[in-house]
């Protein structure tokens, strides 16, 4: 009985034991900081910045250093204009604010524009492949001897991408201001290599909430970021794969798609001008578009006698309709990528029967105006068509 006592009470020292060590070995688990508050340091830092550096740019088209930039600390303000001097410039390089909404704080976001680009722009879920740097902002706090001042840190840097980046799925800053900049052009040269020219090219300037705001593995959290970068080329992406890109479902073409439903990263979101069915999911993200009950995968899928050449017609070898006519691409000469008919509207063309009401049994015709009106409502966003079965 005493021995039972003994080791029943050198169990419970044990347990006390484990059980204060494991308290002091456990990180303390601080809250994040305030974002308005944050956004305001951040602000302060970021325009401290700006009006204390100036830029050199590589102007060289069709050498790899082209649009090319060095930020540096201002020496002699005569001769070098702080990047500041540049807001709203007539001409390039010029800088740019765009206000963005997010965790219940409006962000003002520089970004500099030292070539906006003459091809395409994506819009924010699209891919990009981009040639980039990156450093991180920190303030070094004043000392005896030395004065405070914002230190910067190179993270990364992509010379020669081969990886497309998400923008969905990327930093904020990124998938905000890329769509303000478009691509230029591409040539393959005699060693496989490929010449970018024209292409957009520019510098963001980063506050921690649009970013990495608790930190990453080399980025100490509440850092601003720059990113200096050049955009080589756009994919368009599908992010519900239901057979439409989602640069399509961009319904006010604005060139921005949202995700409204995380009522912690948007507080006062509006009404989605991209949810044609008001459902709260986009239209970018929802496999029925309209909310008709048919996918819209299901709507935008060809008959079976309309996929490849019949009866000497070629109606192109996708099983399912573009969003519009597609011409064949000369770049590709062994393959004919002609997509004749885009998405079509409700068929307007005559009755099956017109004795009898339209219905499912008895349907209208198609015309060509219905694949190719430019104005159309496509039957996937349609919700009066397919016909629902009684």
């Amino acid at each position: 009985m005493n021995k039972f006592k003994y080791y029943f009470i050198l169990l419970l020292a044990g347990i006390a034991t484990v059980s204060c060590s494991k308290s002091n070995d456990d990180p303390e688990l601080v809250p994040l900081r305030d974002y308005q508050e944050q956004y305001n340091t951040d602000n302060a830092n970021i325009e401290e910045y700006l009006n204390t550096n100036f830029i050199t740019v590589v102007d060289s088209p069709g050498n790899q250093a082209d649009q090319d930039v060095v930020i540096a600390k201002i020496t002699d303000p005569a001769t070098q204009p702080s990047i500041m001097s540049y807001l709203n410039s007539a001409t390039f390089p010029k800088l740019l604010t765009r206000n963005i909404d997010l965790n219940g704080v409006t962000y003002k976001m520089y970004y500099l524009v030292l070539r906006e680009g003459t091809g395409i722009a994506p819009v924010n879920t699209d891919g990009v492949l981009a040639a980039y740097s990156g450093e991180y902002m920190t303030r070094v706090e004043k000392t005896d001897t030395d004065p405070t001042y914002l230190k910067m840190t190179p993270f990364e840097k992509v010379l020669y991408p081969q990886t497309v980046i998400d923008l969905y799925t990327a930093i904020v800053g990124w998938g905000e201001i890329f769509p303000q900049f478009k691509t230029g052009t591409s040539t393959v040269q005699p060693d496989g290599t490929i010449k970018y020219e024209n292409f957009g090219a520019g510098v963001l300037f980063i506050p921690s909430g649009l970013g990495y705001y608790g930190g990453s593995s080399s980025i100490p959290a509440y850092s601003p970021l720059v990113f200096s970068f050049k955009l080589y080329n756009v994919i368009r992406l599908d992010h519900d794969f239901d057979g439409v890109y989602d640069i399509n479902e961009d319904i006010n073409n604005d060139g921005y798609l949202r995700d409204f439903r995380d009522t912690t990263l948007h507080p006062n979101a509006p009404v989605n001008p991209d949810d044609t069915d008001l459902d709260g999911v986009p239209d970018f993200l929802d496999y029925d578009d309209d909310g008709d009950g048919f996918s819209t995968f299901y709507e935008i899928t060809k008959p079976t006698t309309q996929v490849g050449i019949v009866n000497g017609f070629n109606y192109g070898l996708s099983k399912y309709y573009p969003w519009d006519a597609i011409v064949d691409n000369p770049a590709t000469p062994n393959t004919d990528e002609t997509e004749p008919r885009g998405i079509p509207r409700r068929p307007t063309g005559a009755l099956a029967d017109p004795t009898k009401e339209e219905s499912a049994s008895n349907s209208r015709a198609y015309i060509d105006a219905d694949f190719t009106d430019s104005s159309r409502l496509r039957i996937h966003l349609d919700k009066t068509y397919p016909y629902k079965k009684q």
